[in-house]
């Protein structure tokens, strides 16, 4: 019976599921108001186990996890049935992986319209945003959880937010490595077996069986190449020919159902012509720094390349919030500057991230790509995160001048990149 199923569910999740919960750092304003909530995010990364510690602040709630095969080709009213039998008609109910479900954005419509509180959770960034845009416009509200930031990693390990930043080396150099996954961290899991097998699984179910692909092996592969490369340029040309896919177009979708499955993200060139934005070299980053060091083929660990991508992580939950859209900057020298941060209409701070600065020829080099990236772009505002190093300096280059802020990137990622 269905309502069997459900309790299972129940049990499961009182059982399991909310067990040593650590607290996640959201905006504010979430969730005081009686809009649609809908949580997105990669699979594993701890939506479920948010979406309920919210519900549970109700008098009566229930949950229904649609990652189940035992409730595919069942419908809705039955559904809603089952869950009055084990919960009791309430007012709350998080509705967890339902793009899974056929029609399911009518029936949230038809529950919210109802007068329930609803969440929802999902793992596919298109499939919810394009059903959610043409039934729910307006009355829903949407919050991102990707695995655990550095702030809550340390919450996690148990340490008081604020923790100074030689406390924790060890535990910064363990993010920086293995990431944030929360079950990885909270149950001290081998990283390598837990996210090839998490990679295996969103590959194969949430992708490939999705969207019947034939050519499955090159899908991984061009997953492969990609976590293989973070924080490095790419054209649908250059991974063409290195992953070996004859057709631009194949890898251009390919390359959108890892993003819409939250793996990886790319960010464009920053270009005044938005016609030059689409057709430069693009970077890519990893949503968590777990898949470049488990999933990537690399010969010695690339700290600089992976201190980038935690920045880049906390960037780009700022941009799906809407605080700010980001690029990184490339001039014809080939100086570049990693990121620069627009908000609305205005270059608002440019980001160099950089391991570490002992070099003097490091050091020059990222200070005179800021300069010159400042002085092209009108802005002002420069920070370079490296490993220990914080002051502020009027730097100089060749007739240019600029106050720079050094900030650990340790400090910035505890502040969650508001410094």
């Amino acid at each position: 019976m269905l309502s069997d199923i459900i309790r299972t569910q129940k049990n499961e999740l009182e059982t399991k599921m909310l067990q040593n919960y650590v607290e996640r750092d959201m905006p504010p304003e979430f969730p005081g108001d009686d809009l649609v909530k809908v949580i997105i995010g990669p699979r594993r990364s701890g939506k479920s186990c948010f979406g309920m510690k919210q519900i549970s602040k109700s008098k009566k709630w229930a949950y229904v996890n649609f990652d189940d095969e035992r409730l595919m080709g069942t419908d809705f009213d039955s559904i809603m049935d089952a869950i009055n039998i084990v919960y009791g008609n309430p007012c709350a109910i998080l509705f967890d992986e339902i793009q899974n479900m056929p029609s399911w954005e009518l029936f949230i419509n038809r529950m919210h319209r109802s007068g329930k509180k609803i969440y929802i959770t999902g793992s596919n960034a298109h499939m919810l945003s394009t059903e959610l845009a043409t039934h729910l416009t307006g009355r829903y509200r949407q919050i991102i959880i990707f695995p655990f930031s550095y702030r809550e990693f340390l919450r996690s390990l148990q340490h008081d937010e604020g923790t100074g930043r030689s406390g924790n080396r060890k535990s910064y150099e363990n993010y920086l490595t293995c990431g944030g996954y929360p079950e990885i961290v909270m149950k001290n899991l081998n990283p390598s077996d837990y996210i090839s097998t998490l990679v295996n699984a969103i590959l194969y179910k949430d992708i490939v069986k999705r969207y019947k692909i034939r050519k499955a092996q090159m899908l991984e592969n061009l997953f492969l190449y990609l976590m293989s490369n973070i924080a490095k340029e790419y054209t649908l040309n250059s991974l063409s020919k290195a992953v070996g896919i004859n057709s631009v177009h194949t890898v251009e979708k390919f390359l959108s159902y890892l993003e819409q499955s939250f793996l990886c993200f790319s960010i464009r060139q920053f270009s005044y012509r938005i016609k030059s934005q689409l057709r430069l070299p693009r970077k890519v980053y990893a949503v968590d720094n777990s898949f470049a060091t488990c999933i990537g083929v690399r010969f010695s660990p690339d700290f600089g390349r992976l201190c980038e991508n935690l920045v880049a992580i906390v960037l780009k939950k700022m941009e799906i919030e809407g605080g700010l859209s980001f690029y990184y900057w490339k001039n014809n020298d080939g100086e570049e500057v990693d990121f620069v941060i627009k908000r609305g209409l205005k270059i608002d701070l440019l980001i160099q991230v950089c391991f570490s600065l002992d070099k003097s020829s490091t050091y020059e080099r990222e200070i005179r790509a800021l300069l010159k990236c400042g002085r092209d772009l009108q802005c002002d505002k420069m920070i370079i995160l490296s490993d220990d190093v914080e002051k502020t300096e009027t730097a100089r280059w060749f007739g240019i001048t600029g106050e720079i802020r050094h900030v650990p990137i340790s400090k910035w990622l505890e502040n969650n990149g508001q410094i």
